[in-house]
């Protein structure tokens, strides 16, 4: 055999090699479990949704997307640590117009004698670690039309279970708002809409497992348990027309948001 027909052979059989080498690479790229996915890029994460009104508003503590329309945001989400649930006893401050709304957001005025609670999205429970991120949660971006035996009884409870999930996985991430959609029931001067139902979407994405879950309830009081509450995050998205974790790599966001199961989450 000549020399050149040797490198010939040579050369092919390398990239054979090489070929079959890379196959199995990317075979066992893929069968990779999406925990570890997700734990390799958990410290880039984006965890905010996307935005229908493209009114993205950032404070300290959390972050929302603002609809003039309906006067309250469409969205708060924040990260939950396990170092953010404290008991600090700072004064309640009163409700003030966000400074940061170019719009403005709606007046307090609009809630008193209509018969609503001004309920927190981002509740000042969850922001206590320090005195600037607690009155935050005071401007009137972060709060929607509430019935009172809602307010203090299902919502709440729901609240209290977050803080309880923050504590046992040490770190969420936190979206919540009502359901914005066309002919509600509004309040006050500036029409503030009043939603039908209300919404809480939790991730936890860090080791050793992560796991979503949503829920969907409807603005009335109750006494079911929360569990008859969960939904899909894949359902939350039609019915809000919000991508809530567009920075999830596909196949864990597909994986995760199309699920319904709350199995994994501790409901004590």
């Amino acid at each position: 055999m000549s020399n050149s027909r040797k490198i010939k052979v040579v050369i092919t059989i390398v990239a054979l090699l090489v070929g079959y080498w890379l196959q199995q690479k990317d075979s066992h790229t893929s069968s990779l479990d999406l925990t570890q996915t997700a734990n390799n890029t958990s410290n880039n994460f984006n965890y905010f949704p996307t935005s229908t009104t493209g009114a993205i508003i950032k404070h300290n503590g959390y972050q929302l997307s603002y609809s003039e329309q309906h006067e309250q945001a469409e969205w708060v989400a924040y990260t939950l640590d396990k170092s953010d649930i404290v008991y600090t006893n700072y004064k309640r401050p009163f409700f003030i117009e966000d400074p940061k709304v170019k719009t403005k957001s709606a007046d307090w005025r609009n809630y008193k004698k209509s018969g609503y609670d001004k309920g927190h999205l981002c509740p000042a429970g969850d922001r206590r670690a320090s005195q600037k991120a607690h009155d935050e949660t005071f401007y009137t971006s972060n709060i929607s039309p509430q019935n009172h035996e809602f307010n203090a009884g299902i919502w709440n409870k729901l609240e209290q279970k977050t803080r309880y999930w923050a504590k046992k996985y040490n770190h969420l991430y936190v979206v919540t708002g009502g359901v914005l959609e066309p002919n509600l029931k509004t309040i006050g001067k500036e029409n503030v809409s009043v939603p039908n139902y209300f919404y809480k979407v939790l991730l936890d994405y860090t080791e050793p497992e992560v796991k979503a879950i949503a829920f969907l309830l409807p603005h009335e009081d109750s006494n079911k348990p929360l569990s008859d509450f969960v939904v899909s995050i894949d359902e939350l998205e039609q019915k809000t027309g919000i991508d809530f974790f567009p920075g999830l790599p596909d196949d864990l966001e597909n994986k995760l948001e199309a699920s319904a199961n709350y199995k994994n989450w501790s409901f004590r």
